[in-house]
């Protein structure tokens, strides 16, 4: 009989470790981010010229494209993104919103479009994007152009600049 207790008291513990939460697999990436606003006052003569996106193992890219020198920026978290100029509401998806303000305008001097989307609202696909949830072009005054990006949650990101090709980027990662 006490073979059959030790027996079963071993057996126990064997299924009560098996039950045991499997430790954190830790993270790759090493993102040392944050989620407070991000600004570069610098001004360009660069004029928008596209947006696109891409996915990368730990974050998420919006690129915005500049037709000359990198320009600088204002990147933050909103409660609403608004139109530039009217101060209308740009209406997105996503748990948190991203306003994007690129210092370069979208035209050129004599008032011509540099960049005219044929979809203001949804300016690319983000589907299959872990972060990204929407696209929006949110107008361009006096020099300065503002996106709206809906994310899923208010999530670490950064922003840079590269000068050739120019373009400002904005990186949002997966997690925290």
């Amino acid at each position: 009989m006490r073979r059959f207790l030790v027996l079963l008291t071993t057996l126990a513990a064997c299924a009560g470790l098996s039950t045991l939460p499997a430790a954190a697999a830790p993270s790759d990436c090493g993102l040392a981010w944050g989620s407070q606003d991000k600004t570069s006052s610098t001004y360009s003569t660069a004029t928008v010229a596209d947006v696109r996106a891409g996915r990368h193992e730990c974050f998420d890219r919006l690129v915005i494209d500049l037709s000359g020198p990198a320009a600088g920026y204002h990147v933050g978290y909103v409660g609403t993104v608004t139109q530039d100029g009217s101060g209308a509401t740009v209406p997105l998806r996503g748990g948190a919103y991203l306003q994007i303000a690129v210092h370069a305008p979208a035209y050129d001097d004599a008032g011509s479009s540099t960049y005219n989307p044929s979809n203001r609202t949804e300016l690319l696909s983000t589907s299959g994007y872990p972060t990204l949830r929407q696209v929006a072009f949110a107008g361009s005054f006096e020099g300065r152009t503002t996106f709206g990006l809906g994310v899923r949650a208010r999530l670490p990101f950064r922003v840079s600049t590269v000068d050739n090709p120019a373009r400002v980027v904005v990186d949002v990662a997966h997690s925290w």
